[in-house]
């Protein structure tokens, strides 16, 4: 709030390089503000009053004169404070969720624009395969080799659900495995098994709401309205959209010893999303599903530190793709592009030939301490002396199960229609080194 006030001219102009209106974001901002320094002031004045009264009453009272008077006037400005109080109270809320609204300010450096088309491709890995016949997308390649049915699965689910079957179901598996393993084993992180339902608070804490509840999935016990207004609770249910929610919420309202940090974390969770506004976006294959697997890395650091550490968590994940041997780029996102909690963003898009173009498989975001300031979440600085400081918190897909599936099935396609096996995912497949028709 007071960074806010203080800085308002930079949150405008970071809001501008967002595509957000500063008008419609702030508007309420500025008015609630002064109406609540005004009624801060009214009762400091009538403080001030009501003390220089109390002392008149005790002087006459002291001399044995009548304070009715003087009581009476202390009694209706006692009221009238009741009033204020209540008052600022009620602005203050008012403030809370109307900054709740607000977005995090992207860093200098993430480049001004309003879509993906303002994306700036900052490394490309790989080599694209050359193939001697035309590749197919994985939606044919997975349904002719009987490992993907997407028609079972609208019979069971609706529009937007998978069933994987047989080396397709193996192959999900052995994709979880290999990246626990490897960012547990190699890179640090200590694996995690959340529960995949969380209340209100857990979802304000990062981000989620109040501003995108309507691309959640809730339990019946949410009171929708009540979240809408910014009353979050404890007691009530929503599927994950992805893991972030609950491991960054493991340490909300916590205070950490500066010498835990940073803290590196995995988690392998289904995840929930309701898609809404996507409706004839990615409507073939497994693109864009209402449940998939993520397997997610998130982390705790110092603010001198999360530079550094954005950049350790996105090259944890692109060694994900390198030991697939799939080609990828990694792209800077533009303010317009970056995600509502995000201060800076770098996407890895993994090339899908069965398509024609680079798809989205992991998010390596920086959140700097907005997500932090949501839930709560402090350092105690060694020694012993300084204040706490907020975490800064971060975190990225390390990777997307599914869309780490359909990329195996489309770059290591064969002529007969057949996939080969990464080397690396052998082991996880019992030897196997070839996925062929199965049946059903």
């Amino acid at each position: 709030m007071g960074f806010v006030r203080a800085n308002l001219a930079l949150v405008e102009e970071k809001l501008r390089a967002r595509g957000a209106d500063p008008v419609v974001l702030l508007g309420d901002f500025r008015s609630l503000d002064q109406r609540r320094r005004e009624a801060i002031t009214q009762a400091e004045s009538l403080k001030a009053r009501r003390n220089d009264l109390s002392q008149q009453v005790g002087a006459l009272k002291r001399t044995g004169q009548d304070a009715t008077a003087l009581m009476d006037e202390t009694r209706l400005l006692k009221d009238k404070l009741d009033e204020l109080d209540k008052s600022a109270a009620a602005l203050d809320e008012q403030m809370r969720l109307s900054l709740a609204s607000i977005p995090n300010l992207t860093r200098d450096e993430v480049p001004v624009g309003k879509s993906e088309a303002d994306n700036v491709t900052v490394k490309t890995w790989g080599e694209r395969r050359t193939f001697d016949f035309e590749p197919r997308p994985h939606w044919e390649l997975g349904e002719s080799l009987g490992i993907l049915d997407l028609e079972r699965a609208a019979k069971l689910s609706g529009a937007r659900f998978a069933v994987y079957m047989g080396a397709g179901a193996r192959l999900e598996r052995a994709l979880i495995s290999f990246m626990l393993d490897l960012h547990t084993q190699k890179h640090g992180y200590t694996e995690v098994l959340p529960p995949f339902m969380v209340n209100s608070r857990s979802l304000f804490g990062t981000g989620q709401l109040p501003k995108f509840a309507d691309d959640l999935f809730r339990c019946s016990d949410v009171d929708a309205d009540a979240a809408a207004r910014g009353e979050f609770k404890d007691a009530d249910h929503w599927l994950i959209p992805t893991a972030e929610v609950p491991v960054t919420n493991l340490y909300r309202d916590e205070i950490l010893e500066e010498s835990r940090l940073p803290i590196k974390l995995t988690a392998y969770t289904p995840c929930f999303r309701a898609e809404a506004g996507a409706a004839g976006k990615d409507t073939r294959g497994i693109i864009r599903q209402h449940q998939f697997q993520k397997v997610e890395l998130v982390k705790f650091a110092r603010p001198d530190e999360s530079d550094t550490e954005h950049e350790r968590l996105t090259r944890d994940a692109e060694e994900i793709l390198e030991a697939l041997n799939l080609p990828y780029r990694r792209v800077l996102l533009c303010a317009g592009d970056t995600g509502f909690a995000s201060a800076k963003t770098f996407d890895l898009e993994v090339w899908l030939p069965g398509q024609q173009l680079y798809r989205e498989i992991s998010s390596c975001s920086n959140f700097e301490s907005f997500q932090a300031r949501r839930a709560n979440i402090r350092f105690k600085p060694a020694g012993g002396k300084a204040k706490s400081e907020f975490v800064h918190t971060l975190n990225g897909s390390g990777l997307a199960v599914g869309r780490t599936w359909l990329a195996i099935l489309e770059n290591y396609q064969q002529a007969d229609g057949s996939v080969l096996i990464p080397d690396a995912l052998q082991p996880y497949m019992g030897g196997l080194k070839r996925i062929e028709r199965q049946a059903a």
